[in-house]
């Protein structure tokens, strides 16, 4: 049995009652843990014919599946196919009601779960905006939206009160899922309980007010925002949504939503959604005022590629990028992944990315070798991959599903997987 904090079950026993007992018996059994449907790339039931390792539907989220996890090394994963997420944590996407073309905003959105999940919903439409305000997350944040194949995400580092205001009622829809007390992961995260205290949730309550009221600055009216914790402390939850509604009357509460490991079959969770009054529009931002020579891409895709990409073009250093029209300039923004990364330019040809191979399917590409099991390890691994296709650039697959690229020479597929992910 876990060693919970005294003060955590006092307050526990007072907000649950007789429900209490429950709860504690809970932390008796192991934290559960799920995965998700990249249904930018297939359908659940294509995902589950080649990986069948589900435990069960996660039923809040058609797209989530209960496992027993420690598949981070399977191509199924690697290829982005799934997320591995905690299935308590699926509820705040499915709750914003995301739609094809909306411009939608993850302010806190490292390491990406959520964010890759709004993702699927928009179906490579409209825009996504990833923040993380710590650099090193967000550095892992934009390591997920490549493997995940999205197109239509810049992933930024800003602060909330930095990020309002350059986008003020920019987003159609908002998602605050904000740093909290944890208590929702204790079955999971040692440090977690040990870095708990009443003080600890109150100073988090503090700040989530902060970051709410930078949110509601750069939602346009009418539009919606999700607010979430892993925790289940009220001051941080119902306590702290009263009390933002209290101080934001154009906002009216739609729904709350609570999540713990007695009553539902994941871990504590709390998401609420908030209505903006209204019916306006989101303002524009400024068009981008200079794009990059994409003469040797353009080039490139016509040799390689079965489908033309449209967006606005952008070089940093040798990187090319395809960045989503609807975000517009990025001066003053403080980018880790501007959109698409393409690959890049050196000494006047063009070197197609992984995020490119990732974001594209079968069908896109002019050349295609599909691996077996063996042939996929070695190509993980670094290895040229003994076989016949045509001379040039294509995409490695494992099933149906790119993986990564090859450049095929003399019977010789040369592996270009990069480096740091193989193994």
């Amino acid at each position: 049995m876990i060693e919970l904090p005294l003060d955590f079950k006092n307050r526990m026993k007072n907000d649950l009652g007789d429900e209490y007992e429950a709860f504690i018996e809970a932390y008796s059994s192991p934290p559960l843990s799920g995965f998700r449907v990249n249904t930018l790339k297939l359908t659940p039931e294509e995902l589950l014919s080649i990986f069948p390792y589900s435990n069960g539907n996660v039923p809040w989220c058609d797209t989530g599946f209960y496992y027993d996890s420690g598949f981070g090394k399977h191509p199924c994963h690697r290829a982005g196919l799934f997320y591995s997420q905690e299935p308590s944590a699926m509820i705040s996407a499915e709750l914003l009601n995301v739609e094809e073309g909306d411009v939608v905003l993850d302010l806190c959105a490292a390491p990406g779960g959520k964010s890759t999940h709004l993702a699927s919903k928009l179906n490579n439409t409209g825009l996504l905006v990833s923040n993380e305000i710590v650099r090193s997350r967000a550095m892992i944040l934009r390591e997920n939206i490549e493997r995940m194949g999205i197109s239509n995400c810049v992933v930024t580092n800003m602060s909330p009160d930095e990020m309002e205001l350059e986008f003020s009622e920019f987003f159609d829809k908002i998602l605050v899922d904000a740093p909290c007390s944890g208590e929702g992961m204790f079955r999971k995260d040692d440090e977690a309980i040990r870095a708990w205290s009443i003080e600890h949730t109150e100073s988090c309550a503090q700040r989530q007010q902060l970051i709410l009221t930078s949110a509601a600055k750069m939602l346009r009216d009418g539009g919606s925002m999700v607010y979430s914790t892993c925790t289940f402390a009220p001051v941080e939850n119902e306590e702290n949504i009263l009390q933002f509604v209290k101080m934001h009357p154009e906002f009216t509460i739609e729904c709350m939503e609570h999540i713990y490991p007695h009553s539902k079959n994941g871990e504590g969770h709390f998401a609420a959604r908030l209505k903006k009054s209204g019916e306006g529009t989101r303002k524009e931002r400024k068009p981008l005022l200079k794009e990059a020579d994409s003469s040797l891409f353009r080039s490139f895709e016509k040799e390689s590629l079965n489908t033309k990409l449209e967006g606005s073009f952008l070089l940093f250093g040798e990187n090319m990028y395809l960045i989503p029209k609807l975000f517009g300039d990025i001066k003053s923004i403080k980018i880790i992944l501007p959109g698409l990364h393409l690959g890049e330019v050196k000494k006047n040809r063009f070197e197609p990315s992984l995020h490119l191979a990732l974001a594209l399917k079968k069908e896109d590409f002019k050349v295609t070798y599909t691996a077996n099991d063996k042939e996929t390890e070695l190509y993980y691994q670094g290895n040229v991959v003994n076989a016949e296709a045509p001379n040039g650039w294509g995409a490695m697959l494992y099933h149906k599903y790119p993986i990564g690229w090859f450049k095929s020479v003399g019977g010789q597929l040369k592996n270009h997987y990069p480096k740091k992910f193989r193994g």
